[in-house]
């Protein structure tokens, strides 16, 4: 699971939760593969995290929004003779706004890096794992992978199948030494709204609390996690006690009062 010499392979690892996944593992001795769109952030990191904890730290500039990246991820680190103990799933991002006012390019880009390079990479690298007998998969969904989610109904739509998809494979390879993990987390320090357009006028948690949380439960072979007691609350008790339309009625009020324009 998490031993030192062993490689984890960490998507949007240049910066949020991804790079603090990075720091996180490198600090218990795993090597790691980074993968993002940023070159030159990826290869500053990757030399801060070898020259800090001895490890091996690659990096892999690609945008997983493309077809076929995934592939591309996967020849890569054959080509450099590396294997994949740990896949983290983390590369993803949203829009914000009422849906006819989205570009359909920008949605459609949504889609293949919030699902599409998951799915890919994931089917990648589970071959050898199984044939291992062990590994573990970590995909990062959301509190809104619980419910919908209007003015972010993609990125809601994406999130519930990254839950229902690592929820699945979790039952499918129990007893076949393969751990996977989805980790929900509500807002979160991170560039994510900044890239949206928008800010977000509530509590976010950090980085590193989720990281913690998430590692925490995977030591538990837990199929899922939601960091925070007011997230759990939200995403994973609320939607069972109110009908489904109350409930996207509910979030599409809340959505238009928490978010403001970003400020130029």
């Amino acid at each position: 699971m998490i031993d030192s010499g062993k490689t984890a392979l960490i998507t949007g690892a240049s910066s949020g939760i991804g790079a603090e996944f990075a720091q996180a593992l490198a600090r218990l001795g795993m090597n790691l593969i980074l993968v993002a769109r940023s070159a030159d952030k990826l290869q500053a990191l990757s030399q801060d995290l070898q020259q800090h904890y001895d490890i091996q730290a690659d990096s892999i500039s690609v945008d997983l929004s493309r077809e076929h990246s995934g592939r591309y991820v996967y020849e890569e680190v054959q080509q450099r003779h590396l294997s994949v103990d740990m896949l983290i799933n983390n590369a993803g991002f949203s829009t914000h706004g009422n849906f006819e006012t989205i570009p359909a390019d920008r949605d459609h880009q949504q889609i293949m890096l919030n699902t599409v390079s998951l799915v890919d990479l994931t089917h990648a690298f589970i071959p050898n794992m199984l044939s291992k007998g062990e590994g573990t998969i970590i995909n990062i969904g959301s509190t809104t992978s619980f419910y919908p989610l209007p003015y972010q109904a993609v990125y809601g739509a994406t999130k519930a199948f990254v839950l229902s998809f690592s929820e699945a494979l979790w039952a499918e390879y129990q007893g076949k030494g393969i751990k996977v993990l989805a980790i929900c987390p509500g807002a979160t320090e991170t560039a994510f709204f900044d890239a949206m357009g928008s800010h977000l006028t509530t509590h976010k948690h950090s980085p590193q609390e989720v990281v913690r949380i998430g590692l925490s439960a995977l030591t538990q072979n837990r199929h899922y996690v939601v960091p925070g007691f007011r997230n759990t609350f939200e995403s994973n008790i609320l939607p069972r006690f109110l009908p489904r339309d109350v409930m996207a009625r509910l979030v599409s009020r809340i959505s238009q009062k928490i978010f403001s324009p970003a400020s130029p």
